[in-house]
């Protein structure tokens, strides 16, 4: 039978690859006797294709049941899947059949199987294994021939990391795995499947198929639908039922069905105080954060520097507003340039006007205009003769200064990688992430 065929009998609607290959898969393992794990995002259709496998199989003329375990409590599952004796337990009048007795030759399509209590995983790895189970409050082992389909939404992986799967289980029952793409997935599948019901509610409420325009359409595409096909129905219901018009526009449906709109889009948490957080934006910060201090702590060093010059060589100053800037810290504009050092003669102002325990100046009561370069100079040099002029500027490249601490904690600790991101306050995720960024591998 081919895909085309498949898709009428069954009801599907939809033309993506995705979901022809996971369709394909399908009709390949349905001839078989293995097991099938299928895999997909809450409200897919994963127990369709359980029922397709089963309608293609040996065993389609056999019953087939599908059993939702994550509603079942947990103290009764075991009764509903393998039986029970009259006395096991209180409120067991009578002996009753479990579905694996009821559906034997069958299928039985178990949705939801990350949910399923961890000893109830236990039986169910012995039915798989050897056919065998044990009503509750039995003794005796009894035989069963039934074929075993998965389904799933949550990543298994996870829960056997969580101890609340057990891994022997996962690789039995993983033996074929049919991931059934998302509805965001099959983007071009949305209005095919819009118009499917509309029709039908159409039918169903004696009323014309509604309509959508091409904004509105476009709406429909570009929408992320978490609840899949099943939120995608209700949507037709909704406006099948609601709109004034059978053509409805773009205005229209958001009246009806305001959340739309919504993208979904990821939030960046606002929580500095966990270090141990492994997002990459968090980190990124810290790491900033740690080189804005550093650079402070250079700017006082350098502050601390210029008036050991000045007091050291019998210097004297014109302005003081470069000074004063390198006082204040932080406080000037990245883009500036740090104060001239120059051997001049053109202006005398002694040590005497600089209070350097106040960070002022003071020359009497003159005041000095603002932004003015700093001019030190020496009283030996002659009048008109000028030294070489250099500017020293301030390194504004925050990759080159996140480089150059990377590569002083890697030195101080000796290449220990663990204890460079102790030191630079970032994990070592992050750590690596950046000697590979920076091309350190080689050098550490």
């Amino acid at each position: 039978m081919n895909l085309q065929s498949v898709k009428q009998r069954f009801g599907i609607i939809g033309r993506s690859q995705k979901l022809d290959q996971a369709l394909d898969k399908a009709l390949r393992v349905a001839g078989t006797e293995m097991t099938v794990l299928i895999t997909g995002e809450s409200g897919v259709g994963k127990e369709v294709f359980s029922r397709i496998i089963h309608s293609l199989s040996p065993r389609k003329h056999n019953n087939f049941i599908a059993v939702n375990t994550g509603a079942i409590p947990s103290g009764t599952i075991n009764s509903e899947l393998f039986g029970h004796k009259k006395g096991a337990f209180t409120g067991a009048t009578t002996d009753r059949k479990g579905y694996f007795e009821t559906v034997d030759g069958g299928t039985i399509f178990l949705d939801e199987i990350g949910e399923m209590p961890i000893d109830t995983q236990a039986f169910l790895l012995r039915i798989l294994e050897s056919g065998e189970y044990i009503p509750v409050g039995e003794s005796k082992a009894r035989k069963t021939d039934v074929r075993v389909i998965a389904a799933t939404n949550v990543a298994l992986e996870k829960n056997i990391q969580a101890g609340k799967f057990r891994e022997d289980l996962y690789y039995r029952l993983n033996t074929i795995n049919i991931q059934v793409p998302s509805l965001r997935e099959r983007s071009e599948d949305i209005y095919m499947l819009f118009r499917k019901f509309a029709v039908d509610f159409a039918e169903k409420y004696r009323s014309e198929p509604i309509h959508l325009d091409e904004k509105a359409r476009q709406i429909l595409e570009h929408y992320t639908w978490p609840g899949n096909v099943r939120e995608l129905k209700n949507v037709a219901e909704q406006v099948s039922v609601l709109a004034e018009d059978r053509f409805v526009d773009a205005q229209q449906l958001i009246t009806i069905v305001p959340g739309l709109l919504d993208r979904n889009l990821p939030v960046l948490r606002n929580n500095f105080s966990n270090k141990n957080n492994n997002g990459g934006g968090m980190e990124e910060r810290e790491i900033l954060y740690q080189l804005l201090f550093d650079m402070k702590k250079d700017l006082n060093d350098l502050k601390g520097l210029v008036f050991e010059l000045i007091k050291d060589n019998n210097l004297s100053v014109n302005d003081l507003t470069g000074i004063r800037s390198l006082m204040a810290g932080s406080n000037e504009e990245p883009e500036r340039k740090h104060p001239i050092i120059q051997h001049h003669t053109e202006r005398n102002i002694s040590l005497e006007d600089i209070d350097i325990t106040n960070n002022e100046f003071n020359p009497g009561n003159r005041k000095f205009e603002e932004n003015r370069p700093i001019i030190i100079h020496s009283e030996h040099s002659s009048d008109n003769s000028f030294a070489e002029t250099e500017d020293i500027e301030e390194v504004l490249s925050l990759m080159e200064m996140e480089k150059r601490f990377i590569k002083k904690a890697l030195i101080k600790h000796h290449g220990k990688r663990k204890d460079a991101a102790e030191e630079l306050g970032i994990s070592e995720r992050t750590l690596y992430r950046k000697i590979k960024e920076y091309e350190l591998a080689d050098k550490f």
